[in-house]
């Protein structure tokens, strides 16, 4: 299958409200699977295979619980082309 793009927002309802710390450990699950991916700062989008992208935004949910959120928004977009899409043929004319 080709590679896909999935963006994932998490909004973890943590005590004290502070999201941040849980954010980042949400990223490092990312950064720690090998797919590519790009920070931005409302979400992080991803690319690769649909199941391994979707099993990714599975575990995001799992990795807020365990830092201690009670709830778990998670906005999910997937931008799929049979023939496969990536995230340089959309941003990569704006990098320096």
């Amino acid at each position: 299958m080709a590679s896909i793009n999935v963006s994932l927002q998490v909004i973890p309802r943590v005590p004290g409200d502070d999201v941040y710390p849980v954010v980042d450990q949400v990223i490092d699950l990312i950064r720690g699977s090998g797919v590519k991916y790009e920070v931005g700062p409302m979400e992080t989008t991803m690319e690769g295979e649909l199941g391994q992208l979707l099993e990714l935004v599975k575990k995001a949910q799992e990795v807020c619980v365990a830092a201690g959120a009670t709830r778990v928004i998670s906005i999910v977009k997937i931008d799929y082309r049979p023939e496969g899409v990536t995230i340089d043929e959309k941003v990569g004319k704006y990098r320096k």
